[in-house]
């Protein structure tokens, strides 16, 4: 007799194609494909958004202006008992993320922000933005809520440096803590993304046949996913190297941090193959790229040198130009010639040879830190004091706002117009 699994389905165009063709077969541990009942499952959570946030949201919205805020910083910053009167919707969103699940092992978090951290600007700079990001933009669903919040020309700097920093303190060590700033930066933004979903659910121009929810819980999960495998793929791709023990701490932690974040728990990854196959199911579902795709990527690849390298002068600009192509050589290697060609990123052979060259070195220096005592943990520190350092001035540069309250009274609508998936 057979069962769901012996009807696995072929594999989606996206993972047929080098280089993720080979990825697969050499890093997902097996066999990930999903039979149609599999995937029928998943694309039910395309149409659930956060059940929690968004009706703490909704309770927000009747209260007067600033002061549904003010009461959910006070809660996250010295707990809900701090909150007079809190309202039934509030008290029961920190109830819920103020218990940590049984299954978090903090030895594992604190090793996964040290694994992270050694990463430094390879994994802030390179994959973060240039394989996570770029590659996410593929997903054209989630493409139309990127586009509608904000001018791509003029938000995108802004976009890049909160997003490195609010993944710079999410695993910094011990951020997971209760009172700590990532576990604080984690509940902003799954506030923000209710008060975004709650915006789009009112434009008339959201097509929910074709986007589906805005800001799904298949989305979310999908982001989580960036955050762990592509991260951790992108910097093997330039030779860092990860003991099985610190790939685990890796995946369990970003399992905690999808759970803080609202991701319902029959999506959550637990193993690095379970991440595999969440890949396979979005390869198969969201990885569909139009024309906001390119918007975006185009945006991407226009804001990452000048924001890194700054200033007007020939110097500068020149940096910033070399630093761009740099990037997206190491992009056109990870995404695929196709993909590349798709998003309209360059084609310099010597900048591809450059990224190879620096896989090579890094490699290298990668055995000496693993022979020489004392090395990982230097390691550790310098990268997370470089990244550090770097999205600190960044984040002053730009203006960020790690609360996001921008996104309290987001526009319902707006100038951005959304592309119809064909």
């Amino acid at each position: 007799m057979m069962t769901a699994l012996d009807d696995r389905l072929p594999n989606p165009p996206m993972l047929a194609s080098f280089p993720f063709s080979l990825g697969l077969r050499l890093m997902a541990g097996g066999d990930v494909r999903a039979s149609q009942a599999q995937l029928d499952t998943f694309r039910r959570f395309a149409q659930v958004g956060d059940a929690a946030a968004d009706a703490l949201v909704a309770s927000l919205k009747e209260l007067p202006s600033g002061r549904g805020r003010s009461l959910f910083e006070l809660a996250l910053e010295r707990g809900i008992d701090a909150v007079p009167d809190a309202p039934a919707e509030l008290a029961a969103f920190f109830g819920h993320v103020d218990a940590v699940p049984y299954w978090v092992d903090t030895e594992q978090l604190e090793l996964a922000a040290r694994v992270t951290g050694r990463t430094g600007l390879w994994g802030m700079l390179v994959a973060l933005p240039q394989l996570a990001l770029m590659g996410g933009y593929l997903a054209s669903r989630p493409d139309k809520t990127l586009i509608s919040t904000g001018d791509l020309d003029t938000m995108a700097p802004r976009r890049l440096a909160e997003t490195a920093n609010w993944w710079v303190e999410v695993t910094s060590p011990g951020a997971l803590g209760r009172f700590e700033p990532g576990f604080k930066s984690v509940l902003r933004v799954r506030l923000m993304h209710a008060h975004v979903r709650a915006a789009m659910n009112q434009r008339p121009d959201w097509d929910h046949a074709a986007w589906d929810h805005p800001v799904n819980q298949v989305q979310i999960a999908g982001t989580l996913m960036l955050f762990s495998l592509a991260n951790l793929a992108g910097c093997q791709a330039v030779g860092l190297r990860f003991s099985a023990k610190e790939r685990a701490a890796v995946f369990h932690f970003w399992r905690y941090v999808g759970w803080l974040m609202g991701i319902d728990p029959e999506l959550l990854p637990v193993t690095e193959t379970d991440t595999w196959r969440l890949l396979w199911l979005e390869a198969a579902t969201e990885f569909q790229p139009d024309p906001d795709s390119r918007r975006l990527g185009q945006a991407l690849a226009s804001a990452i040198g000048p924001l890194v390298v700054p200033g007007d002068g020939a110097l500068s600009k020149a940096a910033a130009h070399a630093l761009t192509a740099y990037l997206t050589s190491y992009s056109r290697l990870l995404l695929g010639g196709a993909n590349a060609d798709f998003l309209e990123l360059p084609d310099s052979k010597p900048f591809q040879a450059a990224v190879m060259a620096t896989a090579v070195v890094n490699r290298a220096a990668e055995y000496a830190r693993l022979a020489i005592p004392g090395t990982t943990r230097l390691s550790e520190s310098l990268g997370h004091r470089g990244r550090s350092a770097l999205i600190n001035r960044i984040m002053r540069a730009q203006r960020g706002d790690p609360s996001y309250r921008r996104h309290d009274q987001p526009r319902a609508g707006g100038p951005a117009k959304l592309t119809r998936i064909s």
